[in-house]
């Protein structure tokens, strides 16, 4: 008999009269997909891709807007713009993972109870904990996802996407000073250049370098070479002058050189840069280094750790929402309504208490297991509500086939 398919008691055999009916309960942990399973999952699968990437990219098409200056007012080529703003997909998908899996669970099982699929399902003997265990295989792979992303992926591309942006902003830049054109390589320095020969020498160079406050200069030189030591940018200069006014006298002071060697990265140690808690692994923010950071930075890089390791659960607590909202209580045109709402607004009470409980814990340390209660506990919740009356009604009729026998 096929898995899931309760028999009916034959007709005149006395059996269809009130007495019990020995139904054969189907194996909810058996490791194979039956062939409902499979065509639920598949649908949920699917439109879980569908959905998660499409909401990645657009969000990725607003958030590369902040970047758009690097490409004007710096003269990068769309190869890099593209390579760098990719780098950030990654901490998008940790994001929307988990509400992605909420609409898509909730949008399924209700359009399976619409056009009254759930309805056969039931008819045809399966439980709900049969009929919700496509769900919660998309669940757990979410949840799975998000765990990778959260532990791996995402600390791994934002720590590449910050280096590939400081290295951009205080290196690259420096190569790509164009003709003609006043070029910003950073925040405190432009250049211009008149020509650029076939070999690289550089003729009719101004540096503006505002780097030392109180100390701006005006650098003018007849020709220049660009090279690379110790993989910092320098301009070496020839021929020309260095102009400057003295805070003090108001002076203009000049000094003219025949040779002189300019670094275009920022000053003050710049060449290298501290990371922060979002770059950084699970065993580095539980053990920081407290020689680079402070006691306040401590608390703070807990909170990431635990964040990191609890948020990816909320994708199993939205999923269990909105199958409570499909399925939970008996179907009809207005509760087809009314419950999807409230699932919604309860996946919203969710995320808001757990970005208050985030905020609380980064004050008070001892807050951190509600956290774990805020992400986990919804979900342990709508799952005894969808499936404990389930197994309640399974000792009955486990006694009443076992009483004739004795």
């Amino acid at each position: 008999m096929p898995q899931g398919i309760t028999p009916f008691a034959p007709a005149g055999t006395g059996l269809d009269r009130g007495m019990p009916v020995a139904r054969p309960v189907p194996d909810r942990l058996a490791l194979r997909l039956s062939i409902l399973d499979r065509y639920v999952l598949r649908q949920l699968l699917l439109a879980l891709v569908a959905s998660t990437g499409a909401l990645a990219v657009l969000i990725w098409l607003t958030q590369s807007l902040h970047f758009v200056s690097l490409v004007v007012g710096r003269g990068l080529s769309l190869r890099v713009f593209l390579e760098l703003t990719s780098l950030l997909i990654p901490s998008f998908v940790a994001v929307i993972l988990p509400i992605t899996t909420f609409v898509v669970v909730q949008f399924i099982y209700q359009r399976l109870g619409t056009d009254r699929e759930l309805t056969v399902m039931q008819a045809a003997g399966l439980s709900p904990v049969m009929m919700a265990r496509p769900g919660l295989l998309c669940a757990s792979i979410a949840t799975g996802l998000c765990l990778i992303l959260n532990i791996w992926i995402v600390p791994v591309s934002y720590h590449a996407f910050r280096q590939y942006e400081f290295q951009i902003r205080n290196r690259m830049a420096a190569f790509l000073i164009q003709d003609g054109v006043f070029t910003q390589v950073s925040d405190n320095m432009t250049v211009y250049i008149r020509a650029r020969d076939k070999d690289g020498t550089l003729h009719g160079i101004m540096v503006e370098d505002d780097r030392t406050p109180g100390a701006e200069a005006t650098i003018l030189a007849e020709d220049g070479n660009l090279l690379v030591t110790g993989d910092q940018p320098r301009v070496v200069l020839f021929n020309g002058s260095r102009q400057e006014i003295d805070s003090h006298t108001g002076r203009l002071n000049v000094l003219t050189f025949a040779r002189n060697t300019i670094d275009l990265s920022s000053p003050h140690g710049a060449h290298t840069r501290q990371p922060d808690a979002n770059e950084l692994s699970i065993a580095e923010l539980l053990h920081p280094d407290m020689r680079l950071y402070s006691r306040r930075d401590e608390s703070k890089m807990f909170i990431e750790a635990w964040r990191r390791l609890s948020t990816p659960f909320c994708a199993f607590s939205f999923a269990m929402i909105g199958l409570v909202g499909a399925m939970g209580g008996n179907y009809s045109r207005q509760a087809s309504i009314l419950r999807p709402v409230l699932a919604i607004l309860g996946v919203v009470a969710v995320q808001a208490l757990t970005l208050l409980v985030q905020n609380l814990a980064s004050r008070n340390l001892q807050l951190m297991p509600l956290m774990w209660i805020c992400t986990l506990g919804p979900g342990l919740v709508c799952a005894a509500i969808l499936f404990v009356p389930e197994f309640r009604s399974d000792r009955p009729t486990a006694r009443a086939v076992r009483g004739p026998r004795a």
